[in-house]
């Protein structure tokens, strides 16, 4: 078996989720009809929202499923956008997640949208008071809780605070936050009013040991974004179509094992990765860590290796049985240079010279021992391939 280091892409499948998928799959019935079988998964369907909206912070009603945390995003940010009550402009700060960000430019190019962009600091983290400058007049805001590419953890209630006393909407994506730092919907809202302040929320089953093709987002009672997907007028309205019981039962299993688990975790995370880290600067002396060294989520180590492509180190690592990531999953084969990176103030070839190594539950001494074994023969090999190509 290949070391995986690469659990911000996916977290491995839990046993228990395998299983309460299996069990909720043997109810035969639609959640919305009326007959027997049809109530038992609308009661299983009840009870897994209620469940999800245990652990998130927030009411059962404001859990509205989605099929990834893709959808869940863009639901937000288009919904928002379309159930706007004034404004053109749309705060993004830079270094987001593609899922927000094309959804933004869609906007922009078709609808008008206006973009205000808020740098990032030297460490990614969004300065509550560079974003607070850009929310007057704005249409809505959003922003990470965590960021999937550097780990590095912002100040969500902050945030939240500011978009609030703006009159601003906003939404928060906890898809790389979820399982690893508190995620809560209502007490980051605190005592926000009316469909302003933090109006939604997107998280995804895959990240916390859950089926691929399940999401949510959380929707404050007070919001009312408009429906990407029309018909039977399921979940409020703002999100048609037959439920996934089985998906969602297996999401709210993996969810309540990941929140119970997270403070343990989190310790064992930190002491694997300061060790995994700890080898890398020993194997390459200059290799850098990347992000906030302190306030990050606990099992990402986002390394510069300065004199070497990240993508031929991935490609040998691989060969060496051992699995990471140059970035986001959803641009894995794209060959453009980290635009987190670059949201860092870094060059363009220091965009291109970055892995992403992600511990999660199942990762082991052994995993972290792989990658420091595989490591020093593989940098030399990139390092040398650039040099080669920086002589011709």
């Amino acid at each position: 078996m290949p070391a995986y280091l690469d659990h911000a892409a996916t977290s491995p499948l839990r046993d228990e989720a395998r299983d309460a998928w299996v069990e909720a799959s043997r109810i035969v019935g639609n959640a919305s009809s009326v007959h027997g079988g049809g109530q038992a998964a609308r009661r299983l369907l009840e009870e897994s929202r209620e469940r999800l909206a245990a652990v998130l912070g927030c009411e059962p009603v404001e859990v509205v499923l989605t099929g990834s945390g893709t959808e869940s995003v863009n639901l937000a940010v288009k919904g928002l956008w379309w159930g706007r009550g004034a404004g053109d402009a749309i705060v993004l700060p830079d270094g987001e997640h593609h899922a927000t960000m094309e959804a933004v430019a869609w906007l922009a190019d078709r609808e008008g949208a206006v973009v205000r962009s808020v740098a990032l600091d030297a460490v990614g983290r969004v300065r509550p008071e560079a974003f607070a400058r850009e929310l007057p007049g704005a249409a809505l805001a959003t922003a990470l809780v965590a960021a999937n590419e550097t780990g590095t953890v912002n100040d969500a209630a902050a945030l939240a605070s500011a978009a609030s006393a703006a009159g601003v909407p906003l939404h928060l994506d906890a898809v790389a936050a979820l399982g690893h730092v508190p995620v809560r919907f209502r007490a980051w809202r605190g005592d926000a009013a009316g469909a302003t302040g933090l109006s939604a929320l997107s998280v995804s089953a895959h990240k916390v040991g859950g089926p691929v093709g399940v999401g949510a987002l959380v929707v404050s009672r007070a919001a009312s974004p408009a429906a990407l997907v029309h018909g039977g007028g399921q979940q409020r309205g703002l999100r048609s179509g037959t439920q996934d019981v089985a998906g969602a039962h297996a999401f709210a299993i993996a969810a309540e094992l990941a929140e119970a688990e997270r403070e343990r975790e989190a310790i064992r995370l930190r002491a694997l990765a300061e060790r995994l880290l700890s080898g890398v600067r020993a194997a390459v002396p200059g290799a850098e860590l990347l992000g906030d060294p302190v306030d990050r989520v606990p099992g990402n180590v986002h390394v510069l290796f300065p004199d070497a492509e990240g993508e031929t180190l991935l490609f040998l690592l691989d060969r060496a049985g051992v699995e990471v990531s140059t970035g986001s999953a959803c641009q894995a084969g794209v060959a453009e240079p980290s635009h987190v990176v670059l949201a860092l103030g870094r060059t363009e070839r220091e965009a291109r010279s970055v892995l992403r190594l992600t511990l999660g539950r199942t990762t082991t001494e052994a995993d972290v021992a792989a990658l420091l074994a595989a490591l020093p023969s593989a940098h030399a090999r990139a390092a040398s391939a650039r040099s080669r190509a920086d002589a011709r």
